[in-house]
């Protein structure tokens, strides 16, 4: 009775996690050394990602009758839970980079936005790039055409500008 007691509110952090989350990996990270793992948690940190070792059946009492009840097949092992609940793609984008750097960390697979991905899909969200990243390349895309037009409306004003003053002197 006294463990009950005692994990019950392990699973209600991770079941807290879960709650609203936009994504949750699953990463097996034998064989970081203490200073990769080090650098592994300060770029998640700062990506807004919270990064933890639980115990796998931690995690399954959490996700259970959740979209992340999916991860259960991945939990076997030593098993880290990288969470973001403002941008989908940052964990995975953030732990596919590091993994180039340290090839000992593996991705298992995830959830993004409820729907459960395997390793390989995981990869294929990691090339996703950034919410702000894809903001600028529409805000980008959207200036051109306009910058184009302002352009071209000015030379037009220049070339009748210019041709009127010329004909008035005249």
């Amino acid at each position: 009775m006294a463990k009950v007691e005692l994990k019950q509110p392990i699973v209600k952090e991770i079941a807290e996690l879960f709650d609203g989350a936009q994504t949750a990996v699953v990463v097996d990270y034998r064989g970081l050394t203490v200073e990769q793992d080090t650098q592994l948690r300060k770029q998640l940190r700062e990506a807004g990602v919270t990064y933890k070792v639980y115990k796998n059946t931690m995690i399954r009492f959490a996700a259970k009758d959740t979209p992340f009840e999916a991860l259960g097949p991945n939990l076997e092992g030593p098993t880290a839970l990288a969470v973001s609940k403002t941008d989908a793609t940052a964990p995975a984008r953030i732990l596919a980079e590091f993994a180039k750097k340290a090839p000992v960390l593996e991705m298992k697979g995830g959830i993004v936005e409820d729907a459960y991905y395997d390793a390989q899909g995981m990869q294929a969200i990691a090339a996703v790039p950034s919410r702000d990243v894809l903001l600028g390349r529409l805000f980008g895309s959207m200036q051109s055409p306009i910058a184009n037009l302002a352009r071209v409306l000015n030379q037009i004003a220049e070339k009748n500008g210019g041709g009127e003053a010329a004909a008035s002197e005249a």
